[in-house]
């Protein structure tokens, strides 16, 4: 029953960065995984990066050396730092949670237009 609110997308130029943020409702210390998808007009839902209880990460090859996943257990929230951000980026960004194998509900995300 855990809540999750993004934040932090907007417009940026190519080459810009923007951290993104997931407010949790809870604590999200005893999650084992969390996750931040992203969702293109047209498009299906892609994993971006996922990090679990001990810290482990995971990145999809799109972003990788680009994106950074993290979370802040004191103050319940998981990050997404994007730098050298390009247009093919602009989506919808979404974050999840999963004890398991199941993610939970989807929210409405935040936005992330990359422009110039």
């Amino acid at each position: 029953q855990v809540q999750l609110v993004e934040s932090g997308g907007g417009l940026v130029q190519p080459g810009g960065s923007l951290r993104l943020s997931c407010a949790a409702s809870g604590s999200i210390s005893s999650i084992y995984r969390m996750g931040w998808f992203r969702q293109a007009p047209g498009k299906q839902r892609e994993l971006v990066a996922t990090i679990a209880s001990g810290g482990f990460t995971n990145y999809a090859d799109s972003v990788k050396g680009r994106f950074t996943i993290s979370r802040d257990h004191a103050k319940n929230t998981l990050y997404l730092q994007m730098n050298s951000l390009n247009p093919e980026d602009t989506a919808v960004y979404l974050c999840n949670l999963a004890k398991g194998a199941t993610w939970g509900p989807w929210g409405q995300g935040t936005q992330v237009t990359v422009s110039s």
